[in-house]
């Protein structure tokens, strides 16, 4: 029993033991902890006695939540150094383009294949290898042989461009195609082992090279690539060729100090064409700076900035590559030669061989004189709407040639709608606008009175002047009166107005209820205004606007007896506008307005308030 007792007592003493140097083992290290966190490791170890198993603990498993200005919040139990690539976010205090790059306004004539460094194609490659990719130093290369002799090993492309094996010696296989290299070497082989050995090579891997792009580009630097890689590829990692400043037609692979290839991107967008060439280590991309450029801003199907070399400024090379619209028949040209200004104005052919400078500006104009223009025809016909006619042609001329039921189509009433007659009534009422305008704001003020009233005044002519410049003129013009019809000479983009026959008049402007009425021949101007509801309070009831169905204007008053004159005679379709009246008590530029609401009475058939 005393022997076990001993025993018993050894080993609670090396329990005791044990516990208190891992304790400390524990404790010296984490003086700079928490309690909480010191009370975590007391209860780990206590955990790790209790279960008899030997866990190691470290201090750098202790999960803590410090973190560094800018850290994310998952860190690695390694420590906070991130190993992941950063996918473009930049550091704090870090150069971007912003920041590089001065603000630009958006060009509004982009050079001409700009367009190649839009999307992501950079990012685009396969997975597997391409066929036509050539052997460099540093790929790797899978080799069997199997037969009369039993080989398979990973040989690399060494510095010289060759492949060893044993008993066959050095095979060079740089440059070679990827789809050429199982030929290639099977047929060394064979030049030794001429019978029962089977062969197959295979390329494993191709090696980066590491490209430098330099020059006028938006981010130069240094790129990592295959080196089948393109020159559109590198230029596209280092963000495109800066708009500004970069050429996109000069733009060199350099070697060793020397240019082995240069590349034109005008080529490669118009013909496909880019310079082949195997990309090594050190090579650099440079793109120059910007040659003669040539602005062509409108007309052609490519208005773009041009950059031509010196041999292609001439007229020729513009339409090749600007590539005008169909209908173009003339170029404009302005530019500066010998300090002076420059402007020539001429047809295509001549443009071809005309000598251009750099910074020209170009336009491409269709300066046809018109011999055929089409005719608009409206109202009640039969028939196609639009009819094409020679130049010159008149009236009557067209008439022939639209049918129309006389049953149904008024044809003593045609009128026509012209284009260039509405832009002139725009032009009138304008005019008479700006006139108002200035009679008011200019008009002498006496006293305080009456520049407060002059300030309502001028309230109240501005609305009006709002309202009238919203209204749009017909353009109509009066060719037919008593059955007649003048055969004038036609415009492009005429119309032709046949009115439908009608038994109404149209009552409106200043009526209480504006709407059509039945004619009736014993009726007057009076009769109708009163089956329209009567004058309004605003009423003008001396100058009463008929507008007949041709187009003719005349006016009336309640008081006319229209029995007493033919001429002054309503007719089925007329229209009877009442127009308002200006208070002269009120406004002093009364003639004025009175003149304009005439004038857009006349010209778009309303009544302007």
């Amino acid at each position: 029993m005393k022997f076990m007792d001993i025993k018993n007592t050894i080993k609670t003493l090396s329990v005791t033991a044990c516990s208190a140097v891992v304790g400390c083992l524990l404790l010296q290290p984490v003086f700079a902890q928490s309690v909480e966190q010191l009370q975590q490791l007391r209860e780990r170890a206590q955990q790790s006695q209790s279960s008899g198993a030997t866990q190691s603990v470290s201090p750098l498993s202790i999960s803590t939540q410090r973190t560094l200005p800018g850290a994310t919040g998952s860190a690695s139990s390694m420590g906070q150094f991130s190993t992941q690539p950063r996918n473009g976010v930049n550091l704090p205090g870090e150069p971007t383009i912003d920041t590089v790059f001065p603000a630009q306004a958006p060009m509004e004539n982009p050079p001409f294949a700009a367009n190649l460094f839009i999307g992501g194609f950079e990012s685009e490659r396969s997975s597997g290898l391409n066929d036509n990719y050539l052997v460099a130093p540093g790929d790797k290369i899978n080799i069997w042989l199997w037969g009369a002799v039993n080989f398979s090993s990973v040989v690399t492309v060494d510095n010289q461009g060759n492949i060893f094996i044993p008993n066959i010696g050095p095979i060079r296989v740089a440059n070679t195609p990827a789809g050429s290299v199982n030929q290639t070497v099977t047929s060394k082989i064979r030049q030794v082992y001429t019978n029962d050995v089977n062969v197959y090579v295979n390329l494993l891997t191709s090696t980066p090279v590491s490209i430098f792009v330099s020059g006028p580009v938006l981010r130069p630097g240094q790129y990592a690539g295959l080196a089948s890689d393109s020159v559109l590829y590198y230029l596209k990692r280092a963000g495109g060729i800066d708009f500004q400043r970069g050429s996109f037609r000069q733009i060199d692979i350099v070697r060793d100090g020397k240019v082995v290839a240069t590349a034109d991107l005008y080529a490669f967008f118009r013909s496909g064409k880019l310079p082949e060439v195997s990309f090594k280590d050190g090579d650099t991309i440079l793109v120059h700076p910007i040659g003669n450029t040539i602005v062509v801003e409108t007309g052609a199907r490519n208005s773009f900035t041009f950059e031509f070399l010196n041999e292609e400024l001439n007229g020729g090379v513009v339409n090749y590559f600007a590539r005008p619209g169909e209908f173009a028949s003339h170029a404009s040209v302005s530019g500066v030669r010998d300090n002076k200004q420059f402007a020539r104005y001429l047809d295509l052919n001549a443009f071809a061989s005309l000598e251009l400078s750099a910074g020209d500006t170009v336009e491409y104009i269709a300066d046809h004189e018109p011999q055929i223009y089409r005719i608009n025809v409206a109202g009640a016909f039969a028939g196609a709407s639009q009819i094409m006619v020679d130049k010159g042609a008149r009236l009557l001329d067209v008439l022939d040639h639209i049918e129309a039921d006389t049953t149904l189509s008024d044809t003593q009433n045609i009128y026509l709608l012209r284009e260039s007659v509405a832009v002139k009534q725009k032009e009138i009422i304008e005019e008479g606008l700006q006139r108002l305008e200035r009679s008011m704001y200019t008009a002498p003020i006496s006293s305080t009175g009456e520049g407060a009233i002059r300030a309502q005044e001028a309230q109240l002519v501005a609305d009006f002047i709002a309202r009238a410049r919203r209204v749009e003129p017909q353009g109509r013009v009066v060719v037919s009166e008593n059955g007649d019809i003048a055969n004038i000479l036609l415009e492009p983009n005429d119309t032709i107005v046949i009115p439908e026959v009608t038994d109404l008049i149209h009552v409106g402007g200043e009526v209480l209820l504006p709407q059509s009425v039945v004619f009736n021949p014993d009726a007057t101007t009076e009769d109708y205004v009163a089956w329209a509801g009567g004058f309004t309070e605003r009423a003008e009831d001396e100058r009463i606007l008929i507008v007949r169905k041709n187009g003719n204007v005349t006016f009336s008053s309640v008081n006319d007896s229209f029995l007493s004159s033919d001429e002054s005679k309503l007719e089925p379709g007329d229209q009877i506008i009442v127009l308002p009246a200006i208070d002269t008590k009120v406004l002093q530029a009364v003639k004025d307005i009175t003149q304009i609401v005439y004038q857009i009475a006349i010209a778009a058939n309303v009544a302007t308030n």
